[in-house]
């Protein structure tokens, strides 16, 4: 084992993109022939962070030829902090010989903080990691710090590699884009899930069980800042099940869910909002066939609130997780883009709502979005989704019928334009079943304008309103459980997208 001492004068500045990055100085091997006797060699840096460091620290090392594995552990100090002060927080990765540029081949892995040691070799490596040779060349070793505390933040990163001749490469198997479905039809799914191949406690097998239980039709993988798990849901997926592969882009400024791209697709998220970059990798989401959805916009922890804005979205989650403060915010800040897109003529963007579950007893399918889609296929669901043709309900109790009637029999339905004259009478249904003791409200561009009775412990019922184009530019339908305390409203229990009204 040979130690190694980073200290302030080894560190070396520079730039990737857009984003300052650090550059620690590199780790080296003797060569497979300069040390036949040894089957591995292992060597140890230590350091310390201080305050103000740069999102992303990258520690070289040069990778000699006849490796047949790289194995790293780290750990890091967590000393005490006073009250309202952060604490350190320290993520890990790897890049390959191909390098560290953005959007660039040489991506490997990440675990962010969820692992403390990772391996990687051509017929295996950790969760959240890239099965694949290990090439000669210079590796990176990419640190996250995340949050430092006021002392800084001492880290030590030990590398191991084992020589040899490696193992067979693997080759992926991918599920399919196609389940068996029911034509055209109201399918059922949550698209922000974690396995444990990023930050999240279950196995892939246990959280496709759990949709099935949940009543899902379709589910959407979505780890942290890798695809590592593309390969490994295959056999989960069946005639009932549609497994849409993606990945939650966790970037310091917010997260944005890779809904339903090309297997195999890696988004980069080593960016902040002033560097400008998102709106390339949101047309890179495009370009691989995904949807572009910003997640909890609202969020409270540290990074997770959305400020990239909104132009790229095509889809927003709104309603995360249970029902919550933040979740409230979100859907506020929803309606009022839905005013905006009225006023200015312009594109509206469909609300969803998903699960983000990670672990026991985080539930699976806790809200879902109810999409009306021609077909169990990727293309149909985000066709779907992205033309608002959804309601988020809680959970599979839950079911909705939302209809707007103009006066000579025309009709739309959620995510849909009834055409009428401003002044046509309009009549608003909401048929709702499975919500024992809620409130159904009816929501305007003016804000909450009819509010029912409280349905029947049967949680059946039928909502009625009447209203004009001119009066109402669109409506939207909210359940709302009984508020705990008034006058708060009562957490939901569904909601839709809206149908507009007018010409």
């Amino acid at each position: 084992m040979c130690e190694d001492d980073h200290g302030i004068g080894r560190r070396a500045l520079f730039v990737t993109g857009a984003a300052a990055a650090l550059t620690l100085g590199s780790v080296s091997f003797p060569s497979e022939a300069a040390d036949a006797a040894a089957d591995h060699e292992t060597r140890t840096v230590r350091g310390t962070l201080p305050t103000g460091s740069p999102d992303f620290v990258y520690l070289p090392v040069e990778v000699p030829d006849g490796v047949r594995e790289i194995k790293v552990a780290y750990t890091y100090e967590k000393p005490s902090v006073p009250a309202g002060t952060v604490g350190n927080a320290l993520d890990i990765g790897i890049f390959d010989q191909r390098g560290t540029e953005l959007g660039g081949k040489g991506f490997r892995g990440w675990s962010g903080g969820a692992r403390t040691e990772f391996f990687i070799r051509a017929d295996d490596a950790t969760p959240g990691y890239i099965p694949g040779p290990v090439r000669e060349g210079t590796w990176y070793i990419a640190l996250g710090p995340y949050t430092v505390a006021p002392q800084g933040l001492p880290y030590e990163v030990t590398i191991t590699l084992t020589y040899g001749e490696p193992g067979a490469a693997v080759k992926p198997k991918y599920p399919p884009t196609r389940a068996k479905g029911r034509g055209r039809a109201w399918y059922r799914g949550d698209c922000h899930l974690h396995s444990w191949y990023s930050d999240g406690r279950r196995t892939p097998a246990e959280i496709a069980a759990l949709a099935r239980e949940a009543g899902l039709d379709f589910i959407n993988t979505s780890e942290h800042n890798t695809h590592a798990a593309h390969a490994h849901w295959a056999d989960e997926a069946g005639d009932d099940l549609l497994i849409l592969l993606g990945e939650e882009v966790t970037t310091r400024n917010g997260h944005v869910v890779a809904l339903g791209t090309d297997p195999g697709t890696f988004i980069d998220w080593r960016y902040r909002a002033r560097d400008n970059r998102f709106g390339k990798y949101a047309r890179e989401i495009r370009r691989s066939g995904g949807l572009v959805v910003p997640a909890h916009p609202h969020a409270t922890c540290i990074g997770c609130n959305w400020k990239f804005g909104f132009g790229e979205a095509d889809v927003v989650e709104v309603w995360n997780g249970p029902y919550g403060p933040d979740d409230e915010v979100s859907l506020a800040d929803w309606d009022g883009m839905l005013v905006a897109s009225v006023r200015e003529g312009r594109g509206w963007i469909p609300a969803m709502g998903n699960s983000d579950a990670h672990r026991h007893p985080d539930p699976v399918g806790t809200p879902q979005t109810v999409v009306l889609a021609d077909d169990l296929t990727r293309e149909s669901i985000q066709e779907g989704l992205k033309a608002g043709r959804s309601y988020i309900a809680e959970s599979k109790s839950v079911s909705l019928d939302f209809t707007a009637y103009g006066p000579k029999g025309e009709h739309a339905g959620i995510g849909g334009r009834l055409k009428v004259d401003r002044d046509d009478p309009v009549t608003v249904r909401l048929e709702v079943t499975g919500a024992p003791r809620c409130t159904a409200r009816f929501v305007t561009d003016q804000g909450v304008l009819h509010t029912s009775p409280v349905l029947p412990v049967s949680g059946s019922g039928t909502v009625e309103w009447r209203t004009t184009a001119q009066y109402a530019a669109y409506v939207r339908a909210e359940l709302r459980h009984e508020a705990a305390v008034a006058p708060l409203p009562g957490a939901l229990a569904a909601f839709t997208n809206p149908i507009f009204l007018g010409r």
